[in-house]
């Protein structure tokens, strides 16, 4: 099991970003939440096994929704949080 930070920097509000990083967490096994920040940025923390977090990561930072921008990913190890589900805050 692996639990990390995301911060995506780019167009990622207003475009589904947080609607699509739930959808893909729900079909990968993700634990975790995804929300907006007052700068524009959206900030994801995640949970799962290693591999899924692997492919989270890498779709993430491809931009899940088309209309999508993403300029940076910022991802940080973080210890186990023990979530249950996945969510849109």
């Amino acid at each position: 099991m692996e639990s990390i930070k995301i911060t995506v920097t780019g167009r990622v509000q207003r475009v589904g970003f947080r609607w699509s990083v739930a959808s893909l967490a729900q079909r990968l096994n993700i634990k975790g939440f995804v929300k907006n920040l007052p700068n524009g940025d959206v900030y994801i923390e995640a949970e799962g096994p290693t591999s899924m977090i692997e492919e989270f990561t890498k779709r993430v930072q491809n931009g899940p929704t088309p209309l999508a921008s993403v300029e940076y990913v910022d991802v940080v190890n973080q210890p186990l949080q023990s979530f249950i589900d996945f969510q849109i805050r």
